[in-house]
């Protein structure tokens, strides 16, 4: 947070965002942090680095919420970033 807030970008840590199911709202999840409004963020840490849950998780979440592009950052030994899209074209 404290790097988005000094690259002059909006952030929300534990956002809460609207899920939607076949066009209607079922639920709530929490992102780690929604950047500029428009980015979910996933946080990961520990050994090892992104695995495929990790993409999974974070593809369902754009599946069933109204945001197109998403971010894995794992710090771990070796950090690593993994950039997921998912159009709203084909929701």
């Amino acid at each position: 947070m404290i790097e988005l807030v000094t690259a002059g970008l909006a952030g929300l840590q534990q956002a809460g965002i609207k899920v939607y199911y076949e066009g209607k709202e079922v639920g709530n999840y929490f992102a780690d942090i929604l950047a500029a409004n428009k980015i979910i963020v996933e946080v990961k840490a520990g050994k090892g680095e992104i695995i495929k849950e990790h993409e999974l998780q974070l593809s369902n979440y754009l599946k069933a919420a109204n945001y197109e592009i998403g971010l894995i950052l794992h710090f771990g030994e070796k950090p690593t970033l993994k950039r997921i899209i998912f159009s709203n074209d084909y929701k």
